[in-house]
């Protein structure tokens, strides 16, 4: 997981750094070509059955979220602070829990009540609206988390049907094919540098999200996820280090009170689920 948060930070540099050279479109496509072509193997592993499927317009659902997260987070990274915007990205957990209420019909208790709250408080503290320091783009952010919070309860509901190997192959194919006419209609050709840096992209995404899936195999998910953390400390180096971003103690105290909350409600989802499973009644 550790590996994981220095990737995905890195792969966010390396978008800021590129987003001054090309649009979100060409990046988010390249990002999603490349992406596809690290699954293949999988598929090819585990057979083109590993494809098959009962919930085919969900998987299109899936790529139209992930696409239009992808789009707003990139297009944030263009004109936000690293740091801001890896603060806000903690409220992924806060829309998740609202998207489940929503569509899986989740029950929202007291405790998820008062942690969604707490977050969305700290939520103001990094964004400030009422200060001068006020960007309005860091808003991007906030919809692009909730496009993904959206995105995570379609995974879950494709997970009880679905193979893995088809859930992210499906994953790769949709997000490919929905960002290639925006490419085609609003991008541009890469030249020879600006193709490196998009593998550069490619492969540190790869390697984040491989190294979360090993890690959620590996251990539970709150123990996992509460090292997530530590992309911020990396973003902030990061965003120090070569775009010369100020640091905010104002941004940080508010990404701690936001991942504090998302993390409990990981930490009493696992807890209910376990009393699920010995059938203790729920509090």
């Amino acid at each position: 997981m550790m590996v994981a948060t220095a990737a995905l930070s890195l792969m966010h540099g390396c978008v800021r750094y590129l987003s001054d050279q090309l649009d979100v479109y060409t990046i988010s496509f390249f990002r999603n070509l490349f992406g596809l072509v690290a699954v293949l193997p999988l598929v090819l592993k585990n057979g083109i059955n590993s494809l098959q499927t009962q919930k085919l317009p969900l998987h299109a659902l899936r790529g139209v979220t992930g696409i239009l997260a992808m789009l707003l987070w990139f297009s944030a990274l263009a004109n936000v602070e690293i740091a801001t915007a890896t603060a806000l990205s903690f409220t992924a957990a806060l829309f998740t829990t609202l998207a489940a209420v929503i569509f899986l019909k989740e029950r929202l208790r007291l405790r998820r009540i008062l942690a969604i709250v707490v977050g969305f408080a700290g939520v103001l503290i990094v964004l400030r609206p009422a200060g001068d320091s006020f960007n309005l783009t860091a808003l991007l952010v906030l919809g692009s988390t909730m496009f993904w919070g959206t995105n995570i309860v379609i995974v879950k509901t494709l997970s009880a049907t679905d193979r893995i190997a088809s859930i992210v192959a499906w994953s790769g194919i949709m997000l490919t094919l929905l960002s290639l006419p925006l490419v085609i209609a609003f991008g541009a050709w890469p030249d020879t540098n600006q193709m490196v840096w998009l593998l550069v992209i490619g492969g540190f995404g790869t390697i984040g999200h491989l190294c979360i899936t090993a890690a959620l195999g590996l251990a539970e998910s709150s123990a996992v996820m509460s090292l997530d953390f530590l992309r911020l400390i990396w973003s902030v180096i990061i965003g120090v280090w070569f775009f010369a971003d100020a640091i905010d103690v104002w941004t940080l105290v508010g990404a701690g009170i936001i991942f504090g909350s998302g993390l409990y409600i990981l930490i009493r989802e696992a807890q209910l689920a376990n009393q699920k499973k010995v059938s203790v009644p729920e509090l």
